[in-house]
């Protein structure tokens, strides 16, 4: 004979402890997927360096002086070329590179793309498109808008130009982030 549940056997039935992994009813959305193993993470963001290097580092490997180790391809349009361009940077549109990028590049070098901004894929295409080709790449983060907004020089068809630098994407007042 089976014995109704009452308010005795129901409170004193323990409940679960939470476990610190996330389930797909966490309440919380950053926790609604659990994060990934550290295992796991360590290869994602690896991986992550692998085909991206942001504004800083790329303009800090271009200041050495000499020979940085890679060339930057702009892959936007001549207009946003002559609007402004990266000082020392390849123009190369998207859309050329298969005709045109082995007189440009040597493959024994990586190249790094941008485009106008975090907006825009173009970079992402381009890299892509160099890729198949057999060119190491990389995708630069922020694209010619942070390169600008973060106050490094630029050129444009009227000579070179620098902004002030955005407090939102550089600091105000030291060489590099710190990051």
């Amino acid at each position: 004979m089976t014995v109704p549940a009452t308010a005795t056997t129901i409170a004193a039935t323990p409940t679960p402890t939470p476990t610190p992994t996330a389930t797909a009813t966490s309440a919380h959305p950053v926790l609604r997927v659990a994060p990934a193993t550290p295992v796991e993470a360590a290869a994602h963001f690896r991986a992550s360096l692998a085909f991206h290097a942001d504004v800083s580092d790329v303009a800090a490997g271009l200041s050495v002086g000499g020979d940085p180790g890679f060339v930057v391809v702009d892959s936007r349009s001549t207009e946003s070329w002559d609007q402004g361009h990266i000082p020392g940077a390849i123009h190369l549109p998207t859309a050329l590179i298969p005709e045109q990028a082995e007189q440009l590049l040597d493959r024994s070098v990586p190249v790094v793309t941008y485009c106008w901004g975090p907006g825009c894929n173009g970079a992402t295409r381009a890299a892509l498109a160099l890729a198949e080709l057999g060119y190491r790449v990389k995708e630069m983060l922020g694209g010619f808008e942070y390169w600008a907004r973060e106050g490094f020089e630029y050129e444009t068809w009227q000579g070179r130009e620098r902004r002030t630098p955005d407090p939102l994407t550089a600091p105000v007042d030291a060489d590099n982030c710190g990051c």
